[in-house]
């Protein structure tokens, strides 16, 4: 983790210096100050590299003046869209193996000094805890960025909403890294509940609860495993009274976010390929999701009511699995074939949803799901798959999205018994759990789950090919992007009184 500091808009006596350089812009400020003591030497190597200050560019200049090291950092055009962010990120990336640094934030604002610091912190996010053999030029060194701004008490107080984000960020990463034989079911839930702390109420049910609710599909997915399943519901009332505050009134119109939980997903009887089954050990990053987007509204005293809800389980083969052909009465009452037991998520969801809907009557549902396969087909990895009975809702997420560079790009949706939705029907039970074939595999995923929408605002996002990242990119370093955390964190900040 980066500690982020602020402190007085000078230049430092010595050390590693960071200067942002704005595109086809000259120095200024402090950073012009430095050069002309240099003699130029700043200007005369940025002129020598063609050192234009385009996003992403960065040039070292080693031992000028008292400096270990200058880092010119392109800061890109002064109108692009998340300029600070996406500086910050690259901040982090040119300075390699430093340890700490100082960043003159000479033309930024105090918030966007804040955006600079939080870019910096997500992409510095690093995942070693099971890393015993790493030699010490291996590990992450960057340990403290110092961001020099004109106000740093105004820096200060938006870092301290920022800071929240980062933390719920890094639990959701947390979480989706995991092996699953360390995160199952069970021990997901314990670590929810340590947001306790936070003011969030917690309530674990597990398989005897479920039972006697009636949790049918979701119970079917989870019953081949010697792992049981468990549900979590989360609830910060940050407008009406937080937490577990026995006085706290019953949240009116909140706003509730579901996440698909299966800890693992071998496919069940439905067996998957072996090539690459290891990473489905993120097939709970919908869950994933939702636990940071909670830990992130109450860090910063969102002043929302907002619930999260999460289906945990694991997917196994076994004698005791379901098997295809099986029917089995869901939560609202539908009967459902299963004919595929690796669509096992919208059969968790299934349950979920609606109980949340008859529970907490919200405003807007979201859930997020690494639902199929089908959507990186057709969206690759640079958009989620936005599918909504609600053109408002759909308007307010995408917007959101945008504003934070997470990117949504809307799907078709069908009413029931049309297109899409009919191949839904099945020949001895109420509903079937896949379509008739592979085409728009997608599309029918979210038609049943749309089965057991009654009526609310509802939109279901599509995660699977934003949930984990092969490469370095913008704010997200390789492995677990923690995708929606802070687009769905945006999407609550509209409704806060």
């Amino acid at each position: 983790m980066v500690e982020i500091l602020f402190g007085k808009l000078a230049l430092p006596k010595d050390g590693v210096l960071v200067l942002p350089v704005g595109e086809e812009l000259p120095l200024t400020g402090e950073a012009a100050m430095l050069d002309e003591t240099l003699g130029g030497t700043l200007s005369q190597a940025m002129q020598a590299a063609e050192f234009k200050g385009k996003a992403g560019q960065s040039l070292n200049i080693y031992h000028a003046g008292p400096y270990k090291r200058v880092v010119l950092t392109g800061a890109g055009k002064e109108d692009a869209p998340r300029r600070a962010l996406l500086l910050g990120a690259a901040i982090v990336s040119a300075l390699g193996k430093e340890s700490e640094a100082a960043i003159l934030t000479h033309g930024f604002t105090s918030k966007e000094a804040a955006e600079i610091g939080l870019g910096a912190r997500l992409r510095g996010y690093k995942f070693d805890k099971y890393r015993t053999t790493q030699k010490p030029e291996e590990k992450a060194k960057l340990k403290k960025l110092k961001l020099l701004t004109a106000s740093p008490k105004e820096a200060e107080t938006a870092w301290e909403s920022a800071e929240a984000v980062a933390k719920g960020v890094e639990f959701t990463r947390d979480l989706v890294t995991e092996p699953a034989n360390q995160l199952y079911p069970a021990e997901f839930a314990e670590r929810l509940e340590g947001l306790k702390k936070l003011g969030v109420k917690v309530e674990v049910f597990g398989q005897k609860e479920l039972e006697k609710l009636g949790f049918g599909t979701m119970l079917s997915v989870s019953q081949g495993s010697v792992r049981e399943p468990r549900m979590v519901v989360m609830q910060w009332l940050g407008a009406c009274g937080h937490g577990d505050d026995k006085k706290a009134k019953k949240p009116r119109d909140p706003l509730v976010f579901v996440g698909k939980g299966v800890t693992f997903d071998t496919g069940g009887i439905s067996l998957k390929p072996a090539a690459g089954m290891e990473d489905m050990k993120w097939d709970m990053a919908g869950a994933g999701t939702v636990s940071g987007l909670m830990a992130a509204l109450a860090g910063r005293k969102a002043k929302v009511d907002a619930i999260g809800l999460v289906g945990l389980v694991e997917n196994m083969p076994s004698g005791s699995a379901t098997r295809p052909g099986d029917v089995v009465k869901s939560y609202a009452g539908k009967t459902v074939e299963i004919l595929n037991t690796d669509a096992e998520g919208r059969l968790v969801l299934a349950d979920v949803l609606y109980y949340a809907q008859e529970r907490f009557a919200p405003k807007f549902m979201v859930n997020l799901a690494t639902l199929t396969g089908a959507i990186i087909v057709g969206l690759g990895h640079e958009y989620a798959g936005l599918f909504s009975n609600s053109d408002e809702l759909v308007g307010k997420l995408v917007d959101s999205g945008e504003a934070v560079g997470e990117k949504l790009w809307r799907m078709p949706l069908a009413k029931e018994g049309e297109a899409y939705d009919k191949e839904l029907d099945s020949a001895i039970a109420d509903v079937k759990n896949i379509g008739g074939g592979r085409a728009g595999g997608s599309i029918t995923a979210a038609q049943f789950l749309q089965r057991f929408v009654n009526g609310t605002p509802w939109a279901h996002l599509d995660i699977a090919g934003m949930a984990w990242g092969a490469k370095d990119a913008g704010v997200n370093p390789k492995g677990a992007t923690a995708f929606g955390v802070r687009l769905l964190d945006n999407f609550a900040r509209g409704f806060e009184g």
